[in-house]
């Protein structure tokens, strides 16, 4: 299901009047959307098949939107610069939940070379589907997208600094038809908002924790699984905002609470179906996939900050919460980090269990790309498979259990220098570093509670 408006009809309904605005996004390196709004009439004669600009400093701040220093591309002495917007018409959608609204995602190009910008995310993951591509694959993705919804406004919360915090739920509502109907205002309008806005949202249902939802959107190619991502991620809170509730992607919002994941399920098409599976295989598994899978062990580490970027994603990490420890993989077995899906069908995929619903869509397919596609080329041999509580398993592979150990993993990842560039894996290990900083310095509550007057 691509996105549902073109260029032409966009013309007819700006002559109309049915729509007034055109949001031009783009994907930051927080998988956010960032851009302008246009009215329409301009963007239909000035815009749409040209460009517009935005200050090269949207691919170099942190979650607050702060200059951080120590980066090549972007800085102060650099003068932040402008990057050209360039409208991807074959995004070009309606935006149900707002007034007479329409929106386009945007590459990043140098506005001198008009060159992708290499450390955009929608351009690393292209360059990776452009090198599956070379190999005679598509790649097909999809997320699990998992988030909780607030009975209070953004606005109420941050005002009482997030001390007061009530989900709209009051108890587990995982797959509760009568527990989910108490929300279905809010959800039925996230459902039917991204249907309308050629997003396939297959379903919505509670999750295995307080307030907890998850939305899955159909399988897809690569590059529009993860523009789908970035978009419900910005539906779901607008279309929350829209009635005075709110939403949270954090991995870990509560220490007693379990966490949010972005469960990523993955596979290759060939020209003759699909390439990972082989009826003959065990669990229908073919070489490729095998050799796909043994490709995203070996570089699990590495890939890591890419599926968990900040700090707190590393909470999410707790034994007995669904969320894994050991990256190993096994059939059908929700403990550990890559499970088998679909086994013995031509469906049979990999899952990824490692990233929390904080991750870049667009960097975390990209990710997890280059390391499949590494082990493909390299023939690796899939290690055995894991079976029971994965938890308990001892001399296996584990997540990384720090930010600071996953940002010294990515920066010492000859694959992904080899992969995405090494001024790409520069940039963004300077990201995580950033956020590292940011945290030692900060005083926290933790820290009040902690030694106000035992220490």
């Amino acid at each position: 299901m691509p996105a549902d408006l073109t260029f032409e009809t966009l013309k007819d309904d700006v002559a109309a009047g049915t729509i007034d605005t055109v949001l031009t996004c783009v994907v930051d390196m927080q998988g956010r959307l960032m851009g302008k709004r246009f009215h329409a009439a301009h963007f239909v004669d000035s815009v749409a098949e040209g460009e517009t600009h935005g200050c090269d400093y949207l691919l170099a701040t942190d979650l607050e939107m702060y200059t951080v220093p120590g980066y090549t591309f972007s800085s102060w002495q650099k003068g932040y610069g402008d990057y050209v917007h360039k409208p991807d018409l074959s995004t070009l959608r309606r935006v149900p939940w707002l007034p007479a609204t329409a929106m386009v995602i945007c590459d990043v190009l140098d506005h001198h070379t008009h060159e992708a910008v290499p450390h955009s995310p929608r351009a690393i993951l292209k360059r990776q589907i452009a090198r599956a591509e070379a190999a005679g694959f598509t790649p097909m993705m999809a997320s699990e997208l998992e988030f909780f919804l607030f009975e209070e406004a953004y606005e109420t919360l941050r005002d009482t600094r997030y001390t007061e915090l009530q989900t709209l739920n009051r108890y587990n509502i995982d797959y509760s038809i009568f527990g989910t109907t108490k929300e279905e205002d809010v959800m039925r309008a996230i459902r039917n908002g991204l249907y309308g806005a050629g997003v396939p949202v297959e379903c919505t249902k509670g999750e295995a924790e307080v307030g907890q939802e998850e939305i899955n959107v159909r399988y897809a190619e690569a590059l529009l699984a993860a523009d789908n991502h970035a978009i419900v991620k910005n539906a779901c809170k607008e279309i929350a905002h829209d009635y005075g509730r709110s939403i949270t992607f954090m991995a870990k919002y509560a220490t007693d609470k379990a966490g949010s994941s972005a469960h990523v399920h993955q596979s290759l098409m060939g020209a003759d179906g699909p390439a990972f599976f082989d009826p003959a295989g065990e669990h229908g598994m073919s070489d490729t996939m095998r050799a796909y899978v043994a490709g995203l062990l070996a570089h699990s580490a590495e890939i890591t900050y890419f599926l968990a970027p900040y700090v707190n994603s590393y909470k999410r990490f707790t034994e007995g919460l669904f969320a894994p420890t050991k990256s190993v993989w096994s059939t059908d077995n929700r403990t550990a980090g890559f499970r088998v899906c679909g086994a013995g069908t031509k469906g049979v995929r990999i899952e990824c269990r490692i990233g929390g619903a904080d991750l870049n869509p667009h960097l975390a397919f990209a990710a997890q790309l280059a390391a499949g596609l590494d082990g493909i080329e390299k023939g690796m041999t899939l290690e055995p498979e894991m079976s029971g509580d994965v938890y308990q398993a001892g001399n296996v592979p584990e997540v990384p259990k720090t930010l600071r150990a996953a940002a010294a993993n990515l920066e010492g990842s000859a694959m992904l220098r080899a992969a995405l560039g090494d001024d790409v894996v520069d940039h963004y290990a300077r990201a995580a570093r950033w956020e590292i900083e940011a945290l030692d310095r900060a005083v926290t509550d933790w820290d009040r509670l902690r030694g106000f007057e035992l220490a």
